[in-house]
């Protein structure tokens, strides 16, 4: 499990924050977030190219990759405040989806018991089977809610003769008893899948899913209040699962399965602040970004931010909770505004 660097790509960090090797626990034995890439697309169904993934998300910004992104909205640095360290690639095996993803939740296991929250950079979403797992297995089965942003409910059963799959993660999670259908949350679903069978199993299993009418008619703010007290009754902590995709194509077109009539970008990212600084998250996974099919970067840059408002939000949560202030996000506009206006003559 030592540091294997980046698989597809020149070995650099999430925007220039420290490195660490798992296999040295004394090289992060003080972090509170280590980030991880897995580069597999090994359980893709439609579009390949999402093991190029992480190293997009890692690289795509406009500002000098020096380890320091300060919020303009939070006034926190999530890269500073946080001890946040960058693992480098797990070493998924191409064509063996069984070896890859054992090795992925090896390495999230390993950092969950290190006290640090594990941050998975995809690959395809079949990754979120091992990154759930590995935090479960730290944790507790049955302890760890999932809240997850996708188009498709991802609770296929078998597909293409596997029962791994980009498409199946999720029933596979249920069925392990890693993690509870009861406290499995799913925001944004929409479009012409899953099949009603595969529905009456999620029926039967009292998992909670946010189909994208509901929340235009009921507003994303009310769904996600709902969504919340549902994820945090009789649980330790809260998976957080964002698959790209969950965007409208014309926010995200770079990814496998594209659905039309998704969340916005701005939607996605106040979502992901909200959960981050209301919820204790105990982990994280980014999947689905395909740079082949991107264009200008816009996946890969709104990936990128998917990341840093969920780090920038876990610091303000500490902070809040270090000063026993909740933090207004309106003061910064109120504080930089001139007090008052000049007279006209």
């Amino acid at each position: 499990m030592s540091r294997y660097g980046a698989q597809f790509g020149p070995d650099i960090t999430f925007l220039g924050v420290p490195s660490c090797d798992l296999a040295e626990s004394s090289g992060y034995a003080d972090a509170d977030v280590v980030i991880l890439g897995a580069p597999f697309d090994g359980g893709t169904s439609h579009r390949p190219g999402t093991r190029f993934g992480p190293q997009a998300i890692r690289s795509t910004d406009y500002l000098g990759h020096d380890g320091s992104r300060p919020s303009l909205a939070l006034r926190t640095d999530g890269l500073k405040d946080l001890k946040v360290y960058d693992a480098g690639d797990v070493m998924m095996t191409p064509g063996d989806i069984t070896a890859a993803l054992g090795a992925l939740e090896a390495a999230v296991q390993t950092v969950t018991e290190s006290g640090a929250i594990p941050l998975i950079l995809g690959g395809d979403h079949s990754i979120a089977f091992a990154d759930a797992t590995g935090v479960a297995n730290a944790l507790g089965h049955g302890r760890i809610s999932m809240t997850h942003f996708d188009a498709h409910a991802d609770t296929g059963d078998i597909e293409f003769g596997s029962l791994w799959g980009h498409g199946a993660p999720m029933r596979r999670l249920i069925e392990s008893g890693a993690l509870r259908g009861d406290r499995f949350l799913q925001i944004g679903l929409r479009g012409y899948w899953p099949e009603p069978a595969t529905l009456d199993w999620m029926a039967g299993q009292a998992m909670r899913s946010y189909e994208m009418t509901e929340i235009v008619h009921r507003g994303l703010t009310d769904c996600l209040t709902e969504a919340f007290g549902i994820a945090i009754d009789d649980c330790d902590g809260v998976f957080l699962s964002v698959d790209i995709d969950v965007c409208d194509p014309a926010h995200a077109p770079g990814t496998g399965t594209p659905e039309p009539g998704g969340l916005s970008a701005r939607q996605l990212l106040d979502s992901v602040r909200r959960i981050c600084l209301e919820l204790p998250v105990v982990g994280i996974d980014v999947v689905e970004v395909s740079p082949p099919y991107d264009h200008a970067d816009i996946t890969a840059a709104l990936a990128n931010r998917v990341v840093l408002e969920a780090l920038s939000a876990i610091a303000r949560r500490r902070r809040d909770a270090e000063t026993g202030q909740a933090w207004n996000p309106l003061l910064p506009l109120l504080a930089d505004r001139p007090a008052s206006r000049p007279k006209p003559d």
